[in-house]
């Protein structure tokens, strides 16, 4: 297993991490097969989204003995009312859920308070000028929650919450095809046949900013719809008309800046094995560029997607790397420290490029890669 550090909270998480869907309907003693089963292969941080009583009591089962062995993720205003899931804003009712929750899974906090799903930025400002953030502030007063989060498929509201110094983590909906969407306040268009009906061209630049935003300001970011739904891994579904692997999937929102985890729902340990098969995977079978390039309709032409095709520089220089550590900087007279930081312990730096063009002729989005490295030597002098 690999193991991220989630921004500034500090923790320690597996980088293939558990959602909850996949445990619905299952008995406990099935539920605490798959939690052995995850844990044996190092997987150490889970998402609790799902209000369902049962659900979270099978969960609770499964970590009795071993609580502090897992990262839990647990949300707030996901409460359930007349035997079904409902969102709230209400503060009495989210306490009330968020009282049940611990009691249901056998412990006195959850490392991550998740404010769930915020995708209008009308709601999103309701939730910091109610109180909900006030109680969510509260309860990390109290020793409840360590640490605060907000989930949501909005990069216009997430890019708001990141910048609020008010959240340590965001959960947010990563994959080839949402990057290619715009802001938007309905989600479903994320996934709607007709947002992909005419082309699209490169990583939306709100989302693109997003995740360098997180990366800067060490907001960490865990993920959620890596396989969209389902419809990456099937030809027949894709809207790329190609099928991803889970592999290639993982690799792809892993490489995003300010990502240190995916949560994968998995029914089967065969499907959860697909995701943990990641940790060990060949750089070819990580390889998610044989599937989204050389497309008509879709294309990120001109685009670094931190791939490593450019691999190997003739003097050694880690491009990728120094092309995030570029766009993480606002601008020349702007490095942030960690950046400057992080950039000085390359082993090569960009200034060390000889403009052999060996680089731009790997690269299959035709990035003007030389171009690329003197724009970074100016801007970090070496």
């Amino acid at each position: 297993m690999e193991y991220r550090i989630l921004g500034r909270t500090g923790l320690r998480v597996s980088a293939v991490a558990l959602g909850c869907e996949g445990f619905v309907g299952k008995t406990p003693e099935a539920v605490r097969a798959d939690f052995d089963y995850a844990a044996a292969r190092g997987v150490n941080f889970v998402d609790i989204y799902a209000s369902d009583p049962e659900l979270r009591s099978n969960i609770g089962r499964a970590l009795a003995g071993r609580r502090g062995d897992f990262i839990v993720q647990g949300h707030l205003c996901s409460t359930w009312e007349e035997g079904q899931y409902l969102r709230t804003r209400d503060p009495e009712k989210t306490l009330a859920a968020f009282e049940d929750l611990l009691a249901r899974l056998e412990t006195d906090y959850v490392d991550i308070g998740m404010i769930h799903y915020a995708d209008q930025l009308s709601d999103w400002q309701a939730i910091v000028d109610g109180p909900i953030l006030p109680l969510a502030e509260r309860l990390k007063a109290e020793g409840r929650i360590r640490h605060i989060g907000l989930s949501s498929h909005n990069p216009a509201v997430a890019q708001q919450a990141a910048e609020s110094g008010r959240i340590d983590v965001l959960m947010f909906s990563i994959n080839p095809c949402y990057d290619l969407q715009p802001a938007g306040e309905d989600v479903e268009a994320l996934w709607a046949d007709e947002s992909y009906a005419s082309a699209l061209h490169n990583i939306d630049p709100e989302r693109e900013r997003l995740y360098e935003t997180c990366e800067r300001l060490g907001v960490g970011i865990d993920v959620m719809k890596v396989y969209g739904g389902g419809d990456l891994l099937s030809e027949a579904n894709s809207p790329f008309g190609r099928a991803l692997t889970p592999v290639q999937c993982m690799e792809y929102a892993l490489t995003r800046p300010g990502v240190a985890a995916v949560m994968v729902g998995c029914r089967t340990t065969a499907e959860m094995q697909a995701a943990i098969d990641w940790c060990g995977a060949s750089a070819a079978e990580r390889d998610y560029t044989a599937a989204i390039a050389g497309m008509e309709r879709f294309t990120w032409q001109g685009h670094c997607m931190y791939c490593g095709h450019c691999a190997p520089c003739s003097v050694g220089i880690d491009i990728a790397s120094v092309n995030k550590f570029y766009n993480l900087c606002p601008s020349d007279d702007d490095i942030p420290e960690t950046v400057r930081e992080h950039y000085r312990v390359l082993t090569h730096h960009a200034g060390e490029c000889i403009g052999c063009g060996r680089c731009e002729r790997n690269c299959p989005f035709d990035v003007e890669i030389v171009e690329g490295m003197r724009r970074a030597t100016k801007r970090f002098g070496y």
